[in-house]
């Protein structure tokens, strides 16, 4: 079986320990070594040299995924819950830490690509070492650890999708144009029509309701009131987007933000992340497939907020909210396509606490919460995120230059505005 194809089947697999309360540490074990597998074997098609780059500060190295995934379940529960716990290597602890202050000093991340040391053999052996250990304590019962592992699985399969996203921009700096995987994932297409779907909005409710998994900053559940509005039935396709460029939407000042302008300007951009002209001006985009014709028919995906909104407003539309992206999908999931197999869609909403949040203790709570600045959310789910992850609560968040992820966007309305 093909390396993706096992990483899929490892992905439909799982069914969290809250998922299945009649045996949830049984249900640990099982989910834990599907998660792992599936990761693994997502980097299976890669080189050593190909686990080791790193394209850009915002990527991370196929290798540092691996082993930063591993360094979660040694630090956040081994550490404490291990009978007579030993480091695999105490370096890891500062090599492979994120961001987490309260655990300790961390490596720059922008120079995550320069530990050549420890090899990728050594990382794969400090994954199946804490993999050995982990199943050690899960098959013991250790119900105390149920809370904390779920959150680390969740944390990796997040990282199995960073991981194909930034194995694909380190692909694209290549002058080969090398392919990741003949079989990678794909956008997955909408209907060829666009429908308006009119919302009548009024007093609604947002967040996690309860019941399964769910981050922190999905939560607490509130009211939000909604003004009437229309949201389209699908994303905007690459032939709609490639028409926003030929009208000159790149070089006109007035469908942009301020910043965004600027943003455009310095860096001289004319056209989406991966898209390229071929001889005779047809675009191709490069994907992990390799460089391909560009599907008219699939969505518009690796754009920016400010590209997002400047399409929008040269569409006479804007971006959803976040509330009125979940009031629709929960409450009309059946006329909502591409909800969260092709792209993450862009929405006008910062990201931003909800009413009522208060940050996790200890160094978990440090996951989400602190970075609720100088960001815009997104919803949905794309092609690359794993199956069983995704949820209509889910509020992913990025940087509005954010290029590299599978980011598309959804037009809305204002009904009270419509002819």
């Amino acid at each position: 079986m093909r390396a993706l194809d096992a990483a899929r089947k490892e992905s439909r697999a799982v069914r969290y320990p809250s998922d299945t309360p009649q045996a949830p540490e049984a249900q640990a074990l099982h989910c834990y070594a599907a998660v792992r597998a599936a990761t693994e074997a997502l980097a299976q098609p890669l080189s050593p040299e190909d686990c080791c780059a790193q394209s850009m500060p915002d990527a991370s190295p196929a290798k540092w995924h691996l082993a930063h995934t591993t360094w979660f379940f040694e630090t956040f529960i081994l550490e404490t819950h291990e009978e007579g716990f030993q480091p695999f290597d105490p370096a890891f602890r500062v090599l492979f830490n994120s961001y987490y202050q309260g655990v300790g000093r961390q490596h720059p991340r922008p120079q995550r690509g320069l530990l050549t040391r420890p090899s990728l053999a050594t990382v794969l052996a400090y994954r199946a070492d804490v993999d050995a250990r982990m199943w050690r304590l899960l098959a013991q019962g250790a119900p105390q650890v149920l809370g904390l592992l779920e959150l680390g699985l969740h944390h990796e399969q997040q990282h199995q999708e960073l991981l194909l996203t930034d194995v694909q921009h380190l692909l694209s700096c290549n002058p080969l144009l090398p392919a990741y995987s003949p079989d990678a994932p794909a956008p997955a297409q909408g209907p060829a029509a666009l429908e308006w779907l009119r919302m009548e909005g009024g007093l609604t409710e947002i967040g996690h309701a309860g019941g399964g998994f769910a981050f922190d900053n999905e939560s607490p559940r509130h009211r939000v009131y909604l003004q009437p509005y229309a949201l389209a039935s699908r994303l905007v396709t690459n032939a709609e987007f490639a028409a926003f460029i030929d009208s000159g939407g790149y070089r006109d000042p007035a469908l942009w933000l301020a910043e965004g302008w600027d943003w455009r300007t310095a860096l001289g951009l004319e056209r989406p992340l991966y898209w390229q002209r071929a001889e005779g001006g047809a675009w191709h985009a490069f994907t992990l497939a390799g460089l391909r014709p560009l599907e008219a028919a699939g969505p518009a995906v690796h754009l920016s907020y400010y590209e997002a909104d400047a399409y929008a407003r040269w569409a006479g539309a804007r971006l959803p909210t976040e509330a009125e992206w979940e009031h629709a999908v929960q409450t009309h999931p059946e006329n909502i396509a591409q909800r969260c197999d092709a792209a993450w869609q862009w929405t006008q909403s910062s990201y931003a606490p909800y009413p009522g949040f208060r940050v996790a203790e200890g160094a978990v709570g440090e996951y989400n919460g602190k970075f609720m600045v100088n960001q815009y959310v997104l919803r949905g789910g794309s092609c690359a995120t794993p199956a069983g992850h995704v949820r209509p609560t889910y509020r992913n968040f990025f940087p509005a230059t954010a290029r590299w992820q599978f980011s598309g966007l959804r037009l809305a309305r204002d009904v009270l505005s419509e002819k």
